[in-house]
């Protein structure tokens, strides 16, 4: 497993890819301020680390809202379509084991927990849609609840059509155009 620190070079790099991103997306996160986004980043290198791999498989994170009570900053991919980086994943470590033939390597959840991220939930991806429009070719495994997962079953989702579908799937499926998009508190 890869240390989870940056380089100091690495560290400005996504600093600097991340500014760019959020002067360039100012309407994903309505007055807020850089310089207390990137101060945030700077105490937090754990989550800094996170970030980077949100970027490294795709994902394209930005800033896209802030917790008034605690002061973290919550980050989604923006990436157009799902993070390429994180496809052709079931979507647990249970639905992995449970695929005999032809197992992907590894799954949505699995990934998730490596990279120190969530996957979003069916609500944050419906607020993700109101940024912009994501997944129109692609989808997205989304957090199941408990009572669908244990039943067999796994959501994702996707935009076609102008509308934010929902669909279930088998947990163990796995799709070149699916993957997941992911949320970190910072």
């Amino acid at each position: 497993m890869p240390p989870k620190t940056l380089s100091a070079e690495q560290h400005q790099k996504l600093l600097a890819t991340l500014k760019a991103r959020f002067e360039k997306n100012k309407g994903r996160h309505p007055g807020l301020d850089w310089s207390k986004v990137q101060a945030r980043l700077e105490k937090n290198p754990n989550k800094l680390w996170s970030l980077s791999e949100m970027e490294r498989t795709g994902g394209e994170p930005d800033v896209v809202g802030l917790d008034k009570k605690t002061g973290a900053y919550l980050f989604y991919d923006c990436s157009r379509e799902t993070p390429a980086g994180r496809c052709n994943a079931c979507y647990d470590e249970a639905a992995l084991k449970a695929r005999k033939k032809f197992p992907p390597k590894t799954s949505a959840q699995n990934l998730a927990t490596a990279m120190g991220v969530d996957l979003l939930t069916e609500e944050q991806y419906r607020e993700l849609q109101k940024l912009g429009e994501f997944d129109t070719k692609s989808s997205s495994w989304i957090s199941t609840p408990d009572r669908i997962r244990q039943l067999g079953g796994a959501l994702f989702c996707d935009r076609r059509f102008d509308t934010v579908f929902v669909y279930h799937n088998g947990a163990d499926s796995y799709y070149a155009g699916r993957g997941f998009r992911s949320s970190l508190w910072v």
